[in-house]
Order: structure tokens, then C-alpha cells, then sequence
């Protein structure tokens, strides 16, 4: 494998993220609702922070917080998986997540040289220290965050909770009455409201 271009597992692995959560034996429910609460906020935090990397301009930011992202997902692959070391040594020893992964997530340990690599290139991007990240550096670590963020999903049998969606009533009071919410209201109304 190629640290900077993992194609050949992206190819490999994207077909495994088409498929249901049921193929892994785990009920998505009672998945959901064994899963540690910390797993599924990490879960919905790589979403966010691959949203805001998709609507950042500068590759540098837009590369730092793929990489975030990517490192959100770890970090619940380790809340629902990771186990304390037995050894005291290693108890002490600092590893990354990277390191840890394969220990903890065999099926994912392709992924741990890639994302590892990017760590130093990440320190650089934050660091402003410019041709840390091309656009296309930029691009593909998106992608392949984004790509991996799915595999975990999967593999855990877990999904971060989208957004509540706003509901029509949300502009109503209480008694039904349009007060200039989502369906607007009447130009004396609003002029009262913003005058009082």
C-alpha cells in the first residue's frame, strides 16, 4: 500500500461500505443503543467537521480538518472497541490512535499507515506552512475520510443521529398562531414586533 494514495483499499474497501449493516450479524437498533453515547457524538462530529472541510476554501484548513475528521472516527472505533492495556509498561507508553487501531479494529488496519502519515502533513497545514497540502491533497483526504467515516459506520453497525429536521409548526406560538416564523406573517405584525 502506498501511504500517500491508498486507491487500491479505497477500491477494494468501498464496496464493503455499500453494504447493509446487517452483513455484519449486529442489529443496527440494538447496535445504536449499546453503543457508547461518546461513540456516536464522535460519530456526528467527523460529519460536521467533513462538512465544514468540504466548504473551506483554503487546502490547508481544508486538509487539517479532513484529517480531524478522520481522527473523530478512530476515536469512536476506540470508544466501542478499545480495552485497557493489561501491561503496566504499555499502560504508561504514549501511542497514537493510529497505532492502536490495527490492535483493536483488524479489518481497518489498512487505513492506520495512511491517516498516520497525514498527521505530520496535518501539524504542518495548522501551522500555515504553505505546500503542507495541495487542493488535491486536499481532496483526496476529504474523500478518503469521508469514505472511511462510512467503513467504521458499518463496521460498528452505528450511525450518527442526523440533524432533527425543522418542523413547518416551528413559526407557530403556542395557540397555532402565525407569529412570523417560518411561513412569514404580516408586514404591520413584524414592524410592531421589531418596534416593541
Amino acid at each position: 500500500m502506498t501511504v500517500s494514495h491508498p486507491e487500491h483499499v479505497t477500491a477494494r474497501l468501498h464496496s464493503a461500505a455499500h453494504r447493509p449493516s446487517t452483513a455484519t450479524g449486529a442489529d443496527p437498533v440494538l447496535s445504536r443503543l449499546a453503543a457508547p453515547p461518546a461513540a456516536l457524538d464522535l460519530l456526528a462530529e467527523a460529519h460536521r467537521t467533513l462538512d465544514r472541510a468540504r466548504s473551506l476554501a483554503d487546502p490547508l484548513e481544508r486538509y487539517a480538518a479532513a484529517h480531524l475528521a478522520a481522527l473523530r472516527t478512530v476515536a469512536a472505533v476506540l470508544a466501542v472497541r478499545g480495552r485497557p492495556e493489561k501491561s503496566e509498561r504499555r499502560r504508561r507508553a504514549i501511542r497514537s490512535a493510529w497505532e492502536v487501531l490495527p490492535e483493536v479494529a483488524p479489518e481497518l488496519a489498512e487505513w492506520a499507515p495512511y491517516f498516520a502519515a497525514g498527521a505530520r502533513r496535518r501539524a504542518a497545514a495548522e501551522a500555515g506552512i504553505r505546500g503542507a497540502a495541495s487542493d488535491r491533497d486536499a481532496d483526496d483526504l476529504i474523500r478518503n475520510s469521508a469514505l472511511f467515516v462510512r467503513l467504521v459506520e458499518r463496521l460498528l453497525g452505528l450511525r450518527a443521529a442526523p440533524p432533527a429536521p425543522r418542523l413547518p409548526l416551528d413559526g407557530l406560538d403556542g395557540d397555532g398562531a402565525d407569529r412570523g416564523g417560518a411561513g412569514g406573517g404580516s408586514g404591520a405584525d413584524t414592524g410592531t414586533r421589531e418596534a416593541g
